[in-house]
């Protein structure tokens, strides 16, 4: 008979039967098979075998009439249990009506052999069910090899999208003559602002672990549109008139339209979808007085809300060519004052009991 490439002595073969000489007589063609027999007078004992034994049983007799707890009850209890819900259990019965047979698939035997048995049919159900249960269980080591795989694969992903970020919002920066500091600033204080959130109830069916890993991804692009503006207007060391305003708002859908264009033919995930809602909307105002599409409130992206405070506090403490920094104390009754208007109420709620963790203050 055909042998299973896993060592013989390592598997191990439950019966549960309460006639003793049925254990003896399947004993002795387990044995004779090359596998180990565990026997067990009730299913009491078979638990117990199952507990103590290493490896498990790749394969499960049992038998349905039995005293106390049936079969019927043991393989539901064996499936519903994860630890041993993938062997297969094997019904050995004389009772073989259609009901019998529909009552013990349905609770997740895999097979059935009447009463009394035949040495040769024994040895070919558990041959063939080994066999399948070996298989399962090379096709779950190969699914985990692959998840591992996987994982890594979109771990150096995820590091190469951060690289690109991190060289694109360098480039923008040293366009606009400012410290590197900025967008390092942007994305580590998005990061901290929404853990803060998270522990707000009104934040926390919002922000998951995973929007908080991409938000500090995607927060760092939020001005790559000002690469396509003309230094005129970038390095001007004084405040703008009326027409550069009017330029410079159009950094936000132009950094939009610069990442839709990088991304086409990509797969949308969630790091491209959050960095073009925060390139695009992180200038829009809770009342609806911001740019560019005038948005206001919750229609406003929740990461683009979070990004907006995190960027005009950064902007007020920091130098920049055309002001110097403004004090932290004048800076916090402005973002209070602004409260309901410019940001998010609830989000400068939170931003008050953790500003003092945000790089640059």
């Amino acid at each position: 008979m055909e042998r299973l490439s896993k060592k013989n002595e390592e598997i191990r073969i439950l019966v549960v039967d309460d006639v003793e000489v049925n254990l003896l007589i399947l004993e002795e063609i387990i044995k004779n098979m090359g596998y180990k027999p565990l026997l067990a007078l009730s299913v009491k004992e078979a638990l117990e075998q199952i507990q103590e034994s290493d490896p498990l049983p790749s394969v499960i007799l049992s038998d349905i009439s039995m005293p106390e707890i049936d079969g019927y009850t043991f393989c539901s209890m064996i499936k519903k249990d994860p630890y041993t819900k993938d062997i297969p259990v094997i019904f050995i019965s004389a009772m073989d009506s259609v009901d019998d047979l529909n009552k013990g698939f349905e609770i997740g035997a895999v097979d059935y052999i009447p009463k009394p048995f035949e040495k040769t049919e024994v040895e070919m159900r558990i041959s063939t069910h080994l066999k399948l249960y070996s298989m399962q269980k090379d096709l779950e080591d190969n699914n985990r090899q692959l998840s591992i795989v996987v994982a890594r694969q979109m771990e150096k992903l995820r590091l190469e999208q951060k690289n690109i970020i991190t060289a694109l919002a360098r480039l923008v920066e040293s366009k606009e003559s400012i410290s590197d500091t900025h967008y390092k600033n942007i994305m580590y204080n998005s990061r901290i602002l929404a853990q803060g959130m998270q522990l707000s109830p009104k934040f926390e069916d919002e922000i998951s672990d995973d929007f908080i890993d991409t938000i500090e991804s995607s927060a760092g692009l939020h001005d790559i549109g000002k690469i396509m503006l003309p230094d005129a207007i970038l390095l001007k060391n004084a405040p703008l008139d009326e027409q550069e305003r009017k330029k410079m708002y159009e950094h936000t859908e132009i950094g939009a339209k610069i990442l839709l264009d990088i991304y086409e033919g990509v797969e949308k995930n969630d790091f491209i979808d959050m960095a073009i809602d925060i390139a695009w909307y992180h200038h829009e105002c809770w009342d609806g007085s911001g740019y560019p599409k005038g948005l206001q409130g919750k229609e406003i992206p929740l990461s683009a809300r979070i990004v907006k405070v995190v960027d005009v506090f950064d902007a007020m403490v920091c130098e920049r060519l055309y002001k110097k920094p403004i004090p932290l104390d004048q800076t916090l009754e402005y973002m209070q004052q602004k409260a309901g208007s410019v940001f998010d109420p609830d989000i400068i709620r939170v931003f008050e009991r953790i500003y003092r963790n945000f790089s640059g203050v």
